[in-house]
Parts: C-alpha cells; structure tokens; sequence
C-alpha cells in the first residue's frame, strides 16, 4: 500500500476536475445538451424539459444520472473497508474510469454518434464513467475539490473571502478548481472540432497519466519513508 503525499493529490484531483469540464462540454455541445459529470445541470434540464420547454431531451440526462449513480454505487462498493488515503484500489479506479473512456473514445470514433441509440450509449456510459470518478474523488476527501461540482467550491471562495468571513481559507485552491473546470469546457469545446471520438480519447489520456503519475509519488514517497534501520546493506530495504 502507497499513500500519495496531500500537494500531489491535490494536483490530480484539480486535473480530474479539468477533465470533468471538457467532458461537459463534450456532452452538452456533441450529445444534445446533457450532462455527463455535473448532475445538477441535468436535474435542472428534466425539471424544465418535462414542460416541453424548447424541446429539451428527455432521455439523455434521465440515463446520465442512471449511469452516473451506478457508478458511483460501483465505486463505493469498490472501496468499501479500503484504506484512507491514496491506495492501490483508488489508482485502480481512476485507471477503471480512464480505459472506460478511451474505449468510448475509440468505440464513438469508429461508429460515431449521429444514431440516437449509440448517443444514449455513450451518454450513459460517460456518466458511470464520471460517477466513478466522483465516488472516488469522495473517499479521497481533497478538501474543496469533488472533481464535478464547483457550487460548493464558489460558495466557500466567497464566504470565506476578504469580503466574507474574512479567513481567506482554501482560496487558491478553490479558485484553481473553478478555474480548471472552466478551462476544461473551453477546452472540450475546441476538441470537438476534431471530433467526439478523439475527444473523449484526449480526457483518457488525461486521467490515466494523471492517475499514474500520482500513484508513482506515492510509491516514491512510501520508498523514501522506510526507515535506515530496515535497510540491508548496500540501501536495499
């Protein structure tokens, strides 16, 4: 077992963040106006859809939010009696969410997107995948960063702030949390010009080197930590 120090978890919980913005973007913009990985966005689509306002889908945000809280039912039964902190089986989750995503990417590019049938797919399929995500976010508890909602995150950069309370607690990192999510729709909106597919195999890659690259600080972080006392001769543990 490997525990990631607090800064480096951090970092990779605010790029996950990012990813969850382009993945966003990627479902409102290239799957009909859902959401894939902020679920009050699609509560409040169903609320008004079902007045037949503007001829909002119906479906496609009913089947993210299925598939969204199967995937975090899926996470929490993963981690159930799991360690605190960054483990093996929070990396193996995150790893779970980033191939979940390239063999959509790859799936919807060589299929695409334009049947309704395979949209809902990939539309449910995001949101497990996002939910997963999130259930692990949850249990790693990086204070202020969900990877999928900033509501929360804005109501304490602004309740805490100069103008506020006045603690100032937490600001920087909730303003890179909004700032990167912010970022990652921007950025989900310009990879779609190349296509949905490659997109959502760009948010793969994302998470995977993430994921990895956090797991490699804890490893060297848990080699670094074994006391010289434990050491065989020659610096072997």
């Amino acid at each position: 077992m490997s525990t990631v120090p607090e800064r480096p978890q951090l970092w990779a919980m605010i790029a996950l963040t990012f990813t969850t913005g382009i993945v966003d973007a990627i479902g409102f913009l290239g799957l009909d106006r859902v959401f894939t990985g902020n679920m009050t966005g699609n509560v409040v689509i169903l609320g008004m859809a079902l007045t037949g306002a503007d001829g909002l889908p119906v479906a496609g945000p009913l089947l993210a939010l299925a598939g969204f809280m199967v995937g975090a039912a899926v996470g929490g039964r993963a981690l159930r009696g799991a360690a605190p902190g960054w483990t093996r089986r929070t990396t193996g989750l995150l790893a779970a969410v980033g191939l979940l995503l390239l063999a959509l990417g790859v799936a919807a590019g060589s299929v695409g997107t334009e049947r309704e049938p395979i949209a809902l797919a990939v539309t449910t399929t995001l949101g497990a995948a996002m939910g997963l995500q999130a259930a692990t976010a949850r249990f790693l508890a990086v204070k202020d960063v969900t990877t999928v909602v900033v509501t929360s995150t804005l109501t304490g950069l602004a309740a805490d702030s100069r103008l506020g309370l006045g603690t100032r607690s937490g600001s920087w990192r909730r303003l890179a949390a909004v700032v990167a999510i912010g970022l990652g729709a921007l950025t989900g909106a310009l990879l779609l010009r190349a296509g949905l597919g490659w997109s959502l195999v760009v948010v793969a890659v994302i998470v995977l080197v993430t994921t990895f690259a956090a797991a490699a600080t804890g490893s060297r972080a848990a080699t670094g930590s074994v006391p010289a006392s434990s050491r065989l001769p020659g610096g072997m543990p």
